[in-house]
C-alpha cells in the first residue's frame, strides 16, 4: 500500500468466492464510490470462469462517470496466486448447492421442525457448518502460508463457526466476522424516533448501542441518541406495536419472506427486558419452537419461512440480470450497499478510526462466555489494530440462552474437525429446535448427512 495526501493506493485485496453474483456487485459499487482507496481485487473462485466474469464487470466500472476511484479486478486460478502479497482477504462463499440447501431447510419439516433461514443454527445450520468447516480449514491454512499478515474479513454463514475455524486452524490470524443485522436494528430505532417523537434525519452512527451475543443472536442492553436513553421509549414503542408489528411497508412480510414485522423482536423484549438485535427470522431459530411450531404459528408472529424454491427463483432472476451486465445491456447501479467493508478498510489502514460491531474471539469483552469462543460485540478499528470494546454481561436468562448455543457451537467445531458423527449428533439433539423424539432425531440426522455426504469425505456415512 502507498499513502499519498490522504489517499491510499495499490491496496491488494484477495476475494475468495470472487465469482459471486451477489455480494461482489455490492463490493464493486462500494469501492468505486470511495475516493480515498484504490488498488487491485484478486478474484479467486472454484469456478474460474465466474471469477473472470467479475473481472470483466469490475473493470468496466472504471469507465463510469460517477466512479471516484480506480480499482483493477483480476481473476486468479489458484488460491496461492490470489493470496500472495495481499493486504486484506474477503471470504464470501456458498458451501454447497441448492440441493444441499433444500435438505438443510426442508428435510426437518418432515419431522415438524421449521426453520426460517437454516444457515446458522438448528438442524440446517449444523449440517451447513459440517460441510463449511473443512473449506475454512483449507482457507486458513492457505492464509497462514501465503498471507499471514493480511486482515481477513469473513462474510459466510454460519458466521460464528466460520470465523472460529479460522482462529482454531491459524491462531495468529487477524480475522473478523462481518454482519449487518445490528444495522437493521439501528434502522428500526431510527424509525422509532420518527414515529414516537417526530425526530427526522437521524443517521445510524448517532444511535449508540452496546452489543452482546453471538451472530444472529445479538442483543442490545444500552442504546442512546444524543445521550438520551432510548430503552424507555423502546418499551412504549413495543407496547404500541406489539400486536400489529412495525414495518417499512404494511404487511410486507406476507409477500416477502426475507422480511418480518418485528413481532418476535418485540416479544423477546417483553420477556427479557433488553433488545433482541437480529432479524426475526434468525432470532426465532435460536429459541425453542415458540415462534415456529408450525406455519400457522409463524404467520401469527408475522414473518416468513424462506423456501429454497424462492431462493432458486431469485437466483434465476439474478443470473439474467448478471448476463445483461456482462453484455453491456444493463449498467451496474453505483449505489452504497449499506455494508461497512470500505469503512472497516479505512479504519484498519488508519484513515478513519471508528467503532462498530464485529465477530471476534472472546478475550474478555463478553463476561461469562468461554474465552476463545467467537462473540459479537463492538470493536475499535484503528491503524493495523482491532480491539474489542468491553460489553459486559447479558442478564442471566438471556446469558443462559446464548451460552447454550456457544457451547454447542464448540461441539460442532470439534465434531467437524474430528469427523465424529457421535459428537455431531450430540450437538444436533442439543439444539432447542430439535424438540422431537431422540430416535426420530437420529433418523433425521442420518438422512441429512446422506443428503450432503459428497461434502463430508472421511465421515462414516
Amino acid at each position: 500500500m502507498k499513502f499519498n495526501n490522504g489517499k491510499v493506493n495499490e491496496i491488494q485485496i484477495a476475494y475468495i468466492g470472487g465469482g459471486s453474483m451477489y455480494w461482489a456487485k455490492n463490493l464493486i459499487a462500494d469501492l468505486a464510490l470511495d475516493e480515498q482507496l484504490s488498488g487491485t481485487i484478486r478474484l479467486y473462485d472454484l469456478d474460474y470462469d465466474k471469477a473472470k466474469n467479475n473481472e470483466k464487470l469490475g473493470n468496466s466500472v472504471s469507465d463510469y462517470a460517477e466512479t471516484k476511484s480506480r480499482w483493477t479486478y483480476k481473476a486468479y486460478p489458484t488460491l496461492k496466486e490470489a493470496l500472495s502479497g495481499c493486504d486484506f482477504v474477503f471470504i464470501s462463499i456458498l458451501p454447497g448447492t441448492f440441493k444441499e440447501m433444500a435438505s438443510d431447510v426442508h428435510e426437518p419439516e418432515k419431522y415438524g421442525i421449521y426453520q426460517a433461514v437454516g444457515d446458522t443454527t438448528g438442524p440446517g445450520g449444523l449440517v451447513r457448518a459440517l460441510r463449511t468447516i473443512p473449506m475454512y480449514v483449507e482457507i486458513a491454512q492457505a492464509i497462514e502460508r501465503f498471507s499471514p499478515d493480511a486482515w481477513v474479513f469473513n462474510y459466510t454463514n454460519p458466521m460464528t463457526l466460520c470465523t472460529r475455524t479460522l482462529y482454531e486452524v491459524f491462531p495468529g490470524i487477524k480475522a473478523l466476522g462481518c454482519c449487518h443485522e445490528i444495522f437493521g436494528t439501528q434502522g428500526l430505532l431510527i424509525r422509532m424516533l420518527r414515529d414516537m417523537e417526530g425526530i427526522e434525519g437521524v443517521h445510524r452512527d448517532e444511535v449508540k448501542v452496546n452489543v452482546l451475543g453471538i451472530n444472529h443472536f445479538t442483543w442490545i442492553d444500552q442504546v442512546t441518541y444524543q445521550n438520551i436513553d432510548l430503552l424507555p421509549m423502546y418499551r412504549k414503542f413495543v407496547d404500541k406495536y406489539y400486536e400489529t408489528g412495525f414495518e417499512h411497508n404494511k404487511d410486507a412480510w406476507m409477500t416477502n419472506t426475507y422480511t418480518a414485522a418485528n413481532r418476535v423482536k418485540f416479544d423477546l423484549f417483553r420477556r427479557y427486558g433488553i433488545i433482541a438485535a437480529a432479524g426475526d427470522r434468525h432470532l426465532a431459530e435460536f429459541m425453542p419452537p415458540w415462534y415456529m411450531k408450525d406455519p400457522e404459528t409463524v404467520r401469527y408472529w408475522k414473518f416468513g419461512l424462506t423456501t429454497v424454491e424462492s431462493r432458486v427463483e431469485k437466483h434465476i432472476a439474478t443470473e439474467l440480470f448478471y448476463r445483461k451486465l456482462l453484455s453491456g445491456e444493463e449498467k451496474l447501479p453505483l449505489k452504497a450497499s449499506g455494508e461497512e467493508e470500505v469503512r472497516q478498510l479505512k479504519g484498519l489502514i488508519g484513515l478513519q478510526p471508528f467503532v462498530t460491531n464485529v465477530n471476534l474471539p472472546n478475550v474478555g469483552q463478553m463476561k461469562g462466555i468461554p474465552l476463545g469462543a467467537v462473540v459479537e460485540t463492538n470493536a475499535y478499528f484503528s491503524a493495523n489494530s482491532l480491539r474489542p470494546v468491553y460489553a459486559g454481561e447479558l442478564p442471566p436468562a438471556v446469558h443462559n440462552l446464548v451460552l447454550q448455543h456457544t457451547v454447542n457451537q464448540e461441539l460442532i467445531l470439534k465434531a467437524a474437525l474430528q469427523k465424529d458423527k457421535a459428537l455431531a449428533f450430540n450437538a444436533f439433539v442439543n439444539d432447542p429446535l430439535v424438540n422431537i423424539d431422540v430416535n426420530e432425531a437420529g433418523m433425521l440426522f442420518e438422512q441429512m448427512l446422506q443428503n450432503t455426504k459428497s461434502y463430508l469425505p472421511g465421515w462414516n456415512i
